[in-house]
């Protein structure tokens, strides 16, 4: 069952230590548990840990860069030209 009347600031890190060593790591999960969902999206890990990929809608200017590069890879590669090494050099 959720307890959304929980206060968090009423564990310290001694207590929650505690409960920690005293788990059992075998024990069978209780079937009404309800995962964390951080944030409301079903991640499955909590914030703190992995936090959530956002996307991010990238500008004009952004694009233009990005196809520039990489024609410019192209083009190099069109004339038989290396940058492996971060200089243009004959292949």
């Amino acid at each position: 069952m959720r307890d959304d009347n929980l206060d968090v600031d009423e564990f310290d890190q001694d207590e929650l230590t505690r409960q920690a060593l005293a788990a059992d790591p075998h024990a069978p999960l209780n079937p009404d548990a309800i995962p964390w969902h951080g944030a409301g999206w079903p991640t499955g890990l909590p914030d703190w840990y992995m936090p959530r990929a956002i996307a991010v809608q990238r500008g004009r200017t952004t694009k233009v860069v990005v196809w520039t590069v990489i024609a410019g890879f192209v083009l190099i590669n069109a004339f038989g030209l290396c940058v492996t090494s971060g200089f243009i050099s004959v292949a």
